[in-house]
């Protein structure tokens, strides 16, 4: 029988193994990924188990270990790498681990990217997962679908018609609560709150919300790309939010995490409600940066699911990783509710 952490430690209920949460998370995922020990997901899963992405909910142990598999078909040297890992809440109510995985593989087997290509893709995902005594109890995760389907040959919008063709019309449920005693933490600290306020102002069409961004801001963001400084990030925000007119943006979660050696990071989770319209709100910007890009308007209902990662210093965002599903993005422009 294994050792777990006494009552009133700080890793409480979990294996004695685990000195603290990062190294729980990286541990368990070098377990089931890089060793292949995909039947130690039943070991490090409640069940059930609620895994939310911007396409789907799913809810059993066993929709984890047929995805994981699933997974491994079509890209069977995959490795998940690990960028980072934002952490935060407690042994007592849940932890928050916020992971940041780069994973290399190529795409060698048939499945829900179609025939096999042959070529070699590396995406990246952030995995929101919520850890409770040696489990984790509840999962967000955002993969950036848009860079595989972009380094396979394909795009975004034909994954998500090849999608639909295969589904039927978007039709995501409705996700269960994380479990009872967690709250998802939302920090207070002013770099936190000053960043989760700049991304809300963007999403209303206030540009001078920039002011958060260091000149030589060094932006990642969906389908594989990347920008450089103020003017490029900006045209990102623009092109994102002037598609769709903004009903609501909601923080989830919003954690600050400072080491003496390095920048503080933030995690932010945001969920954004809107219609598919065309909303020229950054009407003082370049005009390349608003123009239309998800094609005609629908009046269809959106949701938009994001996962930020951002390194600070000063106050003042250095680096930024955006992660949204561009896939499910144009699977609810091409289908979708009316609203």
């Amino acid at each position: 029988m294994k050792a777990i952490h006494p009552q009133g430690s700080a890793m409480q209920g979990f294996d004695a193994e685990f000195k603290d949460l990062d190294q729980y998370i990286r541990v368990i995922t070098d377990r089931i990924w890089e060793g292949r020990r995909i039947d130690d997901i039943r070991q490090y899963y409640s069940d059930p188990c609620v895994v939310e992405t911007p396409s789907s909910v799913s809810t059993s142990l066993q929709a984890v270990v047929d995805g994981t598999k699933a997974t491994l078909v079509m890209f069977p040297d995959r490795r998940l790498l690990a960028e980072d890992v934002i952490q935060s809440g407690d042994a007592a109510g849940g932890f928050l681990s916020s992971h940041r995985i780069i994973s290399p593989m190529t795409h060698l087997g048939d499945g829900t990217f179609g025939k096999a290509s042959g070529k070699g893709v590396q995406v990246r995902t952030i995995a929101d997962c919520v850890c409770k005594d040696n489990r984790i109890v509840h999962e967000w995760l955002v993969r950036d679908q848009g860079a595989i389907a972009l380094q396979i040959g394909m795009t975004p919008k034909s994954l998500a018609q090849q999608w639909i063709n295969e589904r039927g019309d978007f039709a995501k449920p409705v996700a269960g609560a994380a479990p009872a005693g967690y709250v998802s933490h939302v920090s207070t600290h002013p770099h936190a709150q000053a960043y989760a306020q700049a991304i809300q102002a963007l999403s209303r069409g206030q540009a001078d919300a920039m002011g958060v961004y260091d000149e030589a801001v060094h932006h990642l963001g969906p389908n594989g790309s990347t920008r450089y400084g103020h003017v490029q990030t900006l045209e990102f925000w623009a092109h994102l939010f002037s598609n769709f007119a903004v009903q609501s943006f909601t923080v989830e979660h919003l954690a600050l995490q400072s080491d003496p050696t390095r920048p503080a990071r933030i995690a932010m989770r945001w969920r954004v409600k809107a219609v598919h319209a065309f909303d020229n709100k950054f009407a003082q910007c370049q005009r390349d940066m608003v123009k239309p890009s998800y094609e005609k308007d629908t009046n269809r209902e959106i949701e938009i699911m994001g996962i930020n990662h951002a390194e600070m210093v000063n106050g003042k965002v250095i680096r930024e990783w955006v992660l949204i599903d561009d896939v499910a993005l144009w699977m609810q422009v091409l289908s979708g509710k009316k609203a």
